[in-house]
């Protein structure tokens, strides 16, 4: 038994001799592994610690939590229809919103399966995802990033631009420190953002705030730039060309390097058919692959689009509105409902398009390569254009640089050089000089249009011209021209509140107006005095007889008739004086529209208004609007003018009594036109129970003109884009626009409105002249 025991114990010494030898070097190492892993168990946390304290000022600060749960990021402020259709955006960086609800199913698995198929489990940091990069560093093989999403959207937010003012001492040693205290942040946030966000929320976030290139910032603008879709429509491979692109935007720019773009969108496919997703089959895998990348590329320009003259002339009131209230127009992602129709907006803008085309070339060929700038007497006007170019920037900045009689300027503005012009086939590159552009530019005739709901006061379509690129003065609200005979409504409009009726019977006789050096007489569109004829003044506002307008405003008084147009909508100063009733003074199409509205709306007069409310990028309400309403004249007198316009399209003889009988069927219309001297401007009013149209055209200059006042009428320059626009607004039942008669007075008719039950108006004898009567 001692044997035994001595034995075992001399084993147990040798054992323990040979031990002795290599203890102290084992347990140094393994020493060594437990400092090492206790030190950063309970380092990595302190040191995280440290960061998200800012200790000593070290690491610059972090995000406070208000910042982490409410995110800023620079949105486009964006002007939405009145059936919900975006007209365009103001921004600095074209961003945009969605909802997680706004994202196809497609795009938001494409996202998780190739780029974080660990997102919904883990909590912003994938572990595994870091083990696996480490042990590709160790291998010199890397294997892919380890970002989650999460860290995606808190580099986008706060790390990737960072803010100055959160570097810290440690930033200053150097790159390497300051990336890994950027990391560390991005940890940080990443934990926070998944603290206090949904899933669901973070995938939304993150597509919001990535960049797409072209100007395109979030996946809203980018769907819409790369496949004019929004992004709840976004098929397979489209959603796998956009994720393709997170990854580094400009390598894979589908514009740029189409081939790039192309293999990275099969890449992110052949995770998705290694994850199951859709792809079940090699088959359908390699037929996804074999596609195009089927762009419908629209980029995202403040000068294309819908509306674009409505878009600019709101700029300022919406630069004031946003500088009153501490907002940004162009970053604050504001919600900027309007009152235009989009589907009629469309139909507006092609009418425009469809007529003014064929206009130009009936333009040009009555000019036949003379110069269309004249004078009264039909003369070319000598050195038109050395006269007009002297406004332009180009001579401006010339005369800057070398003085404005130095020979350099004339030599200058000759010099041919490479320019893109419009023309009506499309953009055509030519060389042109200053000189030649001007010339080019002022043969083009222009036009303007707006629609109006007269019962409401919204605006429903606006076109101020038919290119903003190349032409961007607004001839809605910016312009102001003479409006020729549709100004005469607003003359008898205040006789039949004066006690006239629109069957009232007087002579085709120009009176006579004491002027400044003489007598004037108005002559009529013949140029003659009248020819006596006998007419009710229904019938004469219906052929628009200058004569009979003169006698109602000479004994109505010049003075009358400008209150009277003020009080209907009017707004532009009017001269008081004879040749008003022909309509000398300027105005607006946006105020002629606004006062013909008061007509149809019982004598309401309703503000022209175009924005309903403003929201904030939260959704927030911040700004509710309503038009101005008053009771300008009575019901009575705006029934008796929807009458006397009603003649222009029912009498023999109206003006416009040959618009298309399909817009006549079953239809109560209202109609004026109008035409200045020479041709230079042609309006025409339309109006229905609905919807009042106002649309001029002429040239930029009032010199430029048809070469005959037959050719340059409003009813032939104006009214067919007015017949083109309603024909197309009542063939879609979707813009609400439809067929009907006028409402008529509340309390019923003072007087009975049947001219046609009038005995021959030859037959009666006048004893009186109207303004015998009212002088």
């Amino acid at each position: 038994m001692s044997t035994s025991a001595s034995s075992t114990n001399t084993i147990k010494n040798k054992i323990n001799d040979l031990l002795a030898v290599r203890r102290p070097w084992f347990k140094k190492v393994i020493a060594w592994c437990w400092i090492l892993f206790f030190s950063f168990l309970l380092g990595l946390p302190l040191y995280v610690y440290t960061v998200k304290i800012d200790l000593f000022g070290l690491f610059g600060g972090m995000p406070s939590l208000a910042d982490v749960e409410n995110p800023s990021n620079d949105l486009s402020s964006e002007l939405i229809s009145a059936d919900s259709v975006s007209l365009g955006r103001y921004f600095r960086f074209n961003r945009s919103q969605v909802d997680f609800e706004e994202l196809s199913d497609d795009l938001v698995n494409t996202l998780v399966l190739s780029e974080d198929r660990r997102f919904y489990n883990h909590s912003g940091l994938d572990f595994i995802a870091f083990l696996r990069v480490g042990w590709g560093l160790i291998r010199l093989d890397p294997a892919g990033g380890g970002s989650t999403i999460t860290q995606q959207l808190a580099k986008n937010l706060y790390t990737r631009n960072p803010d100055q003012s959160l570097d810290g001492s440690i930033a200053k040693l150097g790159r390497i420190p300051r990336r890994v205290v950027q990391k560390t942040k991005e940890w940080i946030i990443s934990l926070d953002l998944e603290h206090n966000f949904t899933k669901q929320e973070i995938i939304a976030m993150y597509l919001n705030t990535a960049e797409f290139s072209n100007n395109s910032y979030g996946i809203k603008v980018a769907s819409e730039t790369y496949f004019n879709k929004p992004p709840d429509s976004l098929n397979l491979q489209e959603s796998a060309m956009l994720v393709g692109m997170l990854q580094n935007p400009t390598l894979f720019n589908p514009l740029r390097h189409p081939e790039n773009a192309f293999l990275k969108r099969n890449e992110v496919l052949s995770k998705i058919y290694a994850a199951g997703y859709k792809l079940d089959t090699r088959a359908k895998y390699d037929s996804i692959c074999g596609l195009e990348l089927g762009l419908n590329f629209r980029l995202q320009n403040q000068n294309e689009g819908m509306a674009t003259y409505f878009r600019t002339v709101i700029t300022n009131y919406l630069m004031t509105f946003c500088a009153e209230r501490g907002l940004d127009l162009w970053n604050s992602g504001l919600k900027i409902y309007t009152t235009i129709d989009s589907r009629l907006q469309k139909y507006a803008e092609e009418a425009v398009l469809e007529h003014m085309k064929k206009l130009q070339t009936d333009f040009t060929e009555q000019w036949k390569g003379r110069n269309p700038w004249v004078d009264e007497d039909w003369k070319e006007i000598p050195g038109f254009l050395k006269m007009r170019i002297k406004g332009t920037d180009a001579y401006k900045n010339l005369v800057a640089k070398y003085g404005e009689k130095n020979d350099s300027v004339r030599i200058m503005l000759n010099l041919k050089k490479p320019m893109t012009i419009f023309t009506w086939g499309g953009e055509r590159d030519t060389l042109f000089s200053s000189m030649d552009s001007l010339a080019y530019y002022k043969r083009f005739l222009q036009t303007g249009l707006m629609s109006m709901d007269p019962n409401t006061g919204h605006i429903k379509a606006w076109v101020g011209g038919y290119n903003y690129k190349y032409f961007k003065y607004d001839h809605v609200k910016q312009g102001r021209r003479q409006p020729g005979s549709t100004f005469k409504p607003f003359i008898y409009g205040l006789a039949m509140e004066s006690g006239y009726t629109p069957c009232y019977v007087l002579e085709d006789i120009s009176p006579s107006f004491k002027v400044s050096g003489g007598v004037w007489y108005p002559p009529n569109s013949d140029g003659k005095r009248g020819n006596g004829e006998k007419m009710t003044i229904r019938q004469a506002m219906a052929r628009s007889v200058n004569s009979i307008t003169a006698q109602m405003m000479k004994a109505l008084g010049e003075e009358n008739v400008v209150e009277f147009a003020h009080r209907i909508g009017v707004t532009s100063d009017l001269d008081p004086v004879p040749s008003l009733c022909l309509g000398v003074s300027d105005v607006s199409l946006f105020e002629m529209v606004g006062a013909y509205s008061t007509f149809v709306n019982q004598g309401i007069h309703t503000e022209p208004f175009y924005i309903t409310r403003i929201e904030d990028k939260n959704g927030n309400v911040i700004a509710n609007f309503v038009p101005k309403t008053r009771q300008a004249i009575s019901d009575q007198t705006a029934y008796k003018m929807i009458y006397m316009l009603r003649g222009g399209v029912e009498d023999e003889g109206g003006t416009s009594h040959y618009m298309s009988a399909e817009l006549r069927k079953d239809n109560e219309i209202g109609a004026k036109t109008g035409t200045t001297n020479q041709a230079s401007d042609g309006w025409f009013m339309g109006v229905t129970h609905d919807l009042v149209t106002g649309i001029w055209v002429g040239g930029d200059e009032r010199f430029v003109h048809f070469p005959s006042w037959v050719f340059g009428q409003g009813g032939r320059t104006a009214r067919p884009i007015w017949d083109k626009y309603m024909l197309k607004a009542y063939a879609d039942p979707k813009t609400g626009i439809v067929k009907g008669k006028f409402k008529t007075p509340h309390s019923g008719l003072d007087i009975s409105l049947d001219c046609s039950k009038l005995e021959a108006p030859d037959s009666i004898k006048l004893d009186e002249k109207p303004w015998e009567i009212r002088n």
